[in-house]
């Protein structure tokens, strides 16, 4: 499975965004990662007030 990107990436990419007012699109070509992932970190921040990694749920 793959390793979840960085706390520090994810505040990176969210401070670029909410303060330096770049768009999802160049930030995504900025820092190399998917759109979706993008609109995950901001959901995940709207909902819980943080965009840290869940942790990794196995199935049995």
């Amino acid at each position: 499975m793959p390793k979840a990107y960085s706390y520090d990436l994810r505040k990176k990419v969210i401070e670029a965004i909410i303060e330096g007012g770049m768009k999802k699109s160049e930030v995504s070509q900025l820092f190399k990662i998917s759109r979706n992932t993008i609109d995950l970190w901001l959901k995940r921040k709207a909902e819980t007030g943080d965009y840290i990694a869940l942790p990794n749920q196995q199935a049995r």
